[in-house]
């Protein structure tokens, strides 16, 4: 499954007009959006990069003002780490890599007095990202990136998703799942408004995502948790660990 997810992250980049091929990377470049989790390359299957074809990876990423930086399965390319290594990247982290299929998913009981929906308008979105843009710790407004992935995950076919509180509507948790490919989707952007945490609502949040995405097709939902405790959560809605990510950049 480990292979499955790393084709799904470059069969996505790779649709995307703004990707760079350098050696047997695959870089994945957003103009509009800065942030390094949004700029990252991904190796081949088996790659073996030599120093130049590193130094040439390095050079697409200075050329546009973004951080070097990769995203990969050391299952899928044990030799990139070592490569990258001596040409002075370090590892961001470590993460485990869960799954949940059709068959493995359990459906939390609801959250009382939360109800979940999807987006389908400009409002709808900008309040979803404005919920992930407070509680992953930024101030003012969302940027116009994290409001355009929840529209084009919604439109390429993934799913954005939005719980609201029923005494006045406000929204308190949002995330999404990504455009499928191959029949796998990312769930990722998952974030719970600070007011609304420890009730369950992330876990309800991530089940309805993760069910509405199988029924539109979908048949593997993967994600990267951020600590034991969230990996924790989503074991409890049926994610399971399939192998192990490791991120690297350059400073």
């Amino acid at each position: 499954m480990d292979v499955d997810v790393q084709n799904y992250v470059r069969t996505l980049t790779l649709r995307s007009p703004d990707h760079v091929r350098v050696g047997p990377f695959t870089v994945r470049y957003n103009p509009n959006w800065a942030i390094p989790p949004a700029n990252y390359a991904i190796p081949d299957h088996g790659a073996e990069p030599t120093t130049e074809e590193v130094n040439a990876l390095i050079a697409v990423f200075r050329e546009r003002d973004r951080q070097p930086r990769l995203e990969f399965l050391p299952s899928c390319a044990p030799e990139v780490e070592p490569a990258l290594l001596a040409a002075g990247f370090t590892v961001e982290r470590r993460a485990p890599l869960l799954a949940c299929t059709p068959e493995s998913l359990i459906t939390p009981a609801p959250v009382d007095g939360v109800s979940l929906t999807e987006p389908s308008d400009e409002a709808g979105y900008t309040a979803a990202a404005g919920v992930q843009h407070l509680a992953y710790g930024e101030s003012g407004d969302p940027t116009d990136g994290e409001i355009a992935w929840l529209r084009g995950a919604n439109e390429g076919g993934g799913v954005a998703g939005l719980a609201t509180d029923d005494k006045d509507g406000t929204p308190v948790a949002a995330g999404g799942c990504s455009v499928p490919a191959d029949g796998l989707s990312e769930l990722c952007g998952l974030a719970v408004a600070s007011s609304h945490r420890r009730r369950g609502i992330g876990a309800a949040l991530s089940a309805y995502l993760t069910a509405t995405a199988f029924d539109r097709g979908c048949r593997i939902v993967w994600l990267e948790p951020g600590d034991p405790d969230i990996e924790r959560i989503y074991a409890g809605i049926g994610y399971r660990r399939v192998g192990d990510k490791t991120d690297m950049s350059l400073q």
